[in-house]
């Protein structure tokens, strides 16, 4: 469990951090976009009010909360997993990432009512209107790596 807590620690702290950084320290906040590296990354700022992509945004003031319920039945879902099948090292820092962007997404949801997204990614002239944040990159890694690797136990 150890494993699962770092790898978690981590990325909530590298999560926290940089939307600090970007949202209040860089003030994308008020400026509401910065070219990092012109034609490929800029942060924009995006307040989601849903899940991916947006999805249920502006559907009530209770999704914010019944979204934090799942994120944390989430969290708990893998950590009771974890001690249950006590998968490799692997699969250890796999559910950290996906505890550790979680919980960075939830602090989010509570101090502001949204999560804060800012990355956006785009290339080859096509304008991505997406951005994402460190929490939704380990998330979406980790439950590939949940998904994907083999879940045999370390002997």
């Amino acid at each position: 469990m150890k494993t699962v807590f770092w790898a978690g620690f981590w990325v909530f702290l590298a999560d926290q951090l940089t939307k600090f950084l970007v949202v209040h320290v860089m003030d994308l906040g008020h400026r509401m976009e910065i070219v990092v590296i012109d034609g490929f990354l800029r942060f924009r700022m995006a307040w989601n009010e849903g899940i991916n992509f947006g999805l249920f945004a502006g559907a009530g003031g209770w999704t914010r909360w019944i979204l934090i319920a799942l994120a944390l039945l989430i969290c708990a879902g893998v950590l009771w997993w974890v001690r249950r099948e006590v998968p490799r090292r692997a699969g250890l820092i796999a559910a950290g990432l996906v505890v550790g962007g979680a919980l960075g997404n939830v602090v989010d949801r509570v101090l502001y009512g949204a999560v804060a997204d800012f990355a956006n990614v785009t290339c080859c002239g096509i304008d991505n209107p997406y951005a994402f944040n460190i929490a939704d990159v380990a998330i979406f890694l980790g439950a590939a790596a949940l998904v994907f690797l083999p879940a045999e136990k370390d002997t």
